[in-house]
């Protein structure tokens, strides 16, 4: 230990230095990482590569794949966030759940692929919170109401 730790700024800065030299970027022989992303039932598998920006879904492209703009703007807040718009080509597979779900499991598998890629984007990504797993899902129906929580309407006569 060369440097001498006596505020806890010391130990952060210490701390911080030591993350970054420990992490290298994981990528395949293709250049590619590879990320899966959840929300409530939605299940996405994502490969992120250096390319014009072009998003391929379920192998279709985003246009196709999401009318609304607000979900196409969802998925590409991560891009948005670490300033990588138009730098890199997704291509991903998403099941289950609906158009919202997928699109939030997309957003979560490509700030996970961003962060496999870059490893320096970690901070920006994890401070946005696109790095945390959304964990609300749907609560189950009990028996004896109508709903989770909603119960039949009650009659006093």
């Amino acid at each position: 230990m060369a440097e001498k730790i006596e505020s806890l700024k010391d130990i952060k800065a210490s701390a911080a230095s030591a993350e970054v030299k420990l992490r290298k970027a994981n990528r395949d022989k293709q250049g590619r990482s590879y990320a899966t992303g959840k929300r409530k039932d939605a299940v996405a598998r994502v490969w992120i590569k250096p390319g014009k920006g072009n998003i391929t879904i379920n192998e279709k492209s985003i246009d196709q794949y999401f009318a609304r703009p607000v979900l196409k703007m969802i998925i590409n807040q991560p891009f948005e966030v670490a300033n990588r718009e138009n730098e890199f080509d997704v291509i991903c597979t998403v099941k289950g759940g609906g158009l919202s779900g997928q699109a939030g499991a997309i957003k979560h598998g490509i700030a996970k692929a961003l962060n496999e890629y870059e490893p320096e984007l970690r901070t920006v990504l994890k401070k946005a919170g696109f790095l945390t797993r959304d964990a609300r899902v749907v609560e189950r129906k009990k028996f004896g109401k109508a709903k989770a929580r909603r119960s039949y309407q009650f009659s006093k006569r």
